[in-house]
Order: C-alpha cells, then structure tokens, then sequence
C-alpha cells in the first residue's frame, strides 16, 4: 500500500494522493520491525522524490546542513507528515545556489563521502549514532526471555501447573477470558501470560486496549473517520492492526488484551470479526467481507498467529451479560482471591512483615469473604481479592498496621459500602471486624 500510494504521489502529486500516502506511511510504521528503511525503500523507487533517512543520511543532514529531524513517531522515528515537510523543505533549498546539495541522490552520495573522510574521528560519535537497522537488531537481542516460571516470580499465587494449564488453553482456543472478582490481578496476569506465550518480554508483540460503553465497531475493527484534508478516511482500528501485523510477521506469535471486556457492548464492537477468531476459522477459506471494505471484493481473516486475552470484572452490575456467541469463541479462567502460602511468603520475603501479622491478615481477609460469599445479594463474585492487600515490589513499608489501616479506609471499605449500600450498618460491622486492634 504504501509503495502504490508513493508512486501515485510521485507522478500526480495532488493533494488526494499525499493525504493517501501519508495514511498508507503511518500504517506502515506501526507494524512490527518496520524502521528508517521505510524511507530507504522510497528512495530507491524514486530517488529524486523521496529522501532517505538510513543512519548516515541523518547524521549527515543534522550535523551538516543544519535541518532537525522530527523523531515524534513510533519508537522515535519520523511520522508521515513530518517526512513529507522535510522533502519540501530540502526540494526548496535544493534551488539554493549555495545550498551544499541540489538532489536527494546528492545529499545521499554526500552522506557516504561524509563517513569515508570522517572516519578516523568518528568512532565515538558513531558508538551513539548507530544505523537505525543496527539498533533495531540490537534491541531485538535483548528482549528477555519470559515462560510460565517467570510469571510465579514476578509474584503470581498461582501455582506453576494452573498457570500453565491456563497457557494451554490459550494457545489451542486462541482466544480466553480472564474473569473474576474485584483485585485478583486480571490485568497483571494478562500481560504476563501474554509474555509467557509469545516467550519473551517484548511489547511489540502485545496490545492493550479497553472497552468502554462509547466504544463502537468503527473504532475497534474499521470505521471511517476524519482526516488532516477535512475529508474522511478509511482506518483501520486496533483489531485490524495488529491483524495485519500478525500476516506480516507469522513466525511470530502476537497478543491483542482487551481489558474489560464487557464494559462496552462485545458482540456490536466485534461485529462479523466475531465469526472469524474462532479457533477453527483461522484460514484464508474462512475469510469474509467487513462492514467497511477498501475495494470490492476484499476479504479478511484472522491470522493463526493473532491471540486475544479478555479481562472481565463479574462484580460491576452496570455491565452487559456476555453474549452467548461471544462466549462461545472463548474459554473462560476463574480467577479467585489467594491468600495462600505463595501470597504469604510473598508478603514475607519482599516487606518483612511477621509472620504473625501475615496470618491475622489472611484470617481476617477470609472472614470477610466468607460473609460476602453468603450474602444472597452478593456471592463469590464479589469477594476481595489479594491485590488489594499486595504491596508492589519495591515499596517501603515502615510501619505495615498503618498501611493495612489505609488499605482497608480508602480500598475495601469504599468497596463494602457500594456492596451494602442498602444496608450500611453491614457494611460498619465489617470495618470494625477488620481494624479491630490496628
């Protein structure tokens, strides 16, 4: 796409074909492992058009003639619209008769000469100015490994097999949801899982995005929406992204996490992509035509290699009951509050909390829960889970019954007065049962 736009642009150079470019450039950019070469690749096409940006061409023109590169993009590299005033803005001084350079030809040969007669006296400044391409290998290299053994020592109380039985799952129905009461580190777990797939710690691989009442299916899948011209353009949301990202790149795995899931409306935000997650659908034989198409007959499916991991709070009664077909393209994890032996050494070997006020925390946490789980107008769903009661790693705690006091105040107690808002006496009982001694 972006190469057809360019060419279209290059020969018309109206202001329909550069807004077109510039879309088809912006896409391009955000797919995975695409880098400076993009503007590499337009100047071999058309070479007194297009500039290069490869590593020594933009030392060349920031050092030596002076122009500032807009690095505002992804990764920090250059967007569309910024490229495209850098051409102006070099095709204007190229009329300059003292301008050092008269053709993006020039100013790349120029760029090389530049490196050959520096050389000797480059080596440190070149150490900090690595090609684009280099840097991008070197990245590459150290992205850190990740597996279901790094998730338990990140600090999950989930056992080594549950979270590898979850893996499982994930990797043969393609698709799962995460379900479960408020604080059992749903979003935490999402994205460590999505590491332990893919087998590294590596967010270019992994997406987050949320549903919310608002959200529609021309924002998620493909709507039409207003551009720099003043016109409309065809977009593509972030489900078709990382879909074309996925096709591109199929040795690797990706992650798309949809956080709550159902706070908006699932089956109207996936619309027809709903027939094409499933599992047994992932193939070009399965593809179908999208509400919005980009030319007449176009066809889409979703790659093998695209995983969707959903987050879904089963105690907000403002939200939407899944749709049965939704719910029939997803394999459902519990998730349920663990305050166990893994939370307590936890607790025990990052704070230093005794082992005394560990347990009196657990006994009355589990008393709590206990009354909630019988209560006929709440249920297990809306139990309190363990991250409420879980410092991050890393943080001091000096004096752990004030923080245990401030947790209950301004957390859970908030939490009990919107469970018995009809009753608050209840929900008084339950505070004092919790801070009695602190």
């Amino acid at each position: 796409d972006v190469f057809e736009c360019a060419l279209k642009y290059a020969d018309e150079g109206s202001e329909e074909s550069r807004i077109a470019f510039a879309e088809a450039f912006d896409k391009a950019e955000s797919c995975y492992n695409v880098a400076w070469n993009l503007t590499m690749g337009l100047y071999w096409i058309r070479p007194w058009k297009f500039l290069t940006l490869d590593g020594q061409s933009r030392k060349y023109i920031e050092k030596h003639l002076n122009e500032r590169i807009d690095k505002s993009g992804v990764k920090g590299r250059i967007k569309a619209k910024a490229y495209l005033a850098l051409c102006d803005r070099f095709e204007a001084h190229f009329k300059e008769s003292n301008f050092p350079v008269h053709s993006f030809p020039e100013l790349s040969l120029m760029a090389w000469q530049q490196q050959d007669v520096s050389a000797q006296s480059q080596d440190d400044e070149d150490a900090e100015n690595e090609d684009a391409t280099a840097a991008e290998a070197a990245e590459s290299n150290l992205v850190l490994e990740y597996s279901y053994r790094n998730i338990c020592d990140d600090g999950s109380f989930l056992t080594e097999d549950e979270i590898k039985k979850i893996l499982e799952r994930l990797s043969q129905k393609k698709n799962i949801i995460l379900q479960g009461p408020p604080g059992t580190g749903k979003t935490w777990l999402a994205k460590r899982l999505a590491y332990a797939l893919i087998g590294e710690k590596n967010d270019n691989r992994v997406r987050s995005v949320q549903f919310h009442p608002n959200l529609t299916y021309e924002d998620f899948v493909r709507g039409w929406r207003p551009n720099e011209g003043g016109t409309l353009s065809l977009t593509d949301g972030p489900f078709m992204e990382m879909v074309d990202t996925a096709k591109q790149n199929p040795t690797y795995k990706f992650v798309l996490i949809i956080e709550e899931i159902n706070r908006g409306n699932p089956a109207q935000i996936f619309g027809e992509v709903l027939t094409l997650i499933e599992c047994d659908k992932r193939s070009p034989n399965s593809s179908l035509e999208l509400s919005y198409r980009r030319f007449d007959g176009e066809r889409v499916y979703v790659p093998e290699n695209l995983y969707v991991i959903g987050t879904m709070n089963i105690a907000d009664r403002s939200l939407a009951l899944m749709d049965l077909a939704l719910r029939r393209r997803f394999a459902f994890i519990d998730l349920e509050p663990k305050f166990g032996d893994l939370w307590k050494q936890f607790m025990r070997n990052n704070f230093n909390f005794q082992d005394s006020f560990i347990d009196d925390i657990e006994v009355r946490i589990k008393d709590l829960n206990n009354q909630i789980s019988n209560d006929s107008r709440l249920g297990e769903q809306f139990c309190i889970g363990h991250s409420f009661l879980t410092p991050p790693k890393g943080l001091l705690i000096e004096d752990a019954q004030n923080w245990f006091r401030q947790v209950v105040k301004t957390e859970i107690v908030p939490l009990l007065n919107e469970y018995w808002f009809d009753d608050r006496d209840i929900a008084k009982e339950a505070q004092k049962a919790l801070l009695k001694g602190f």
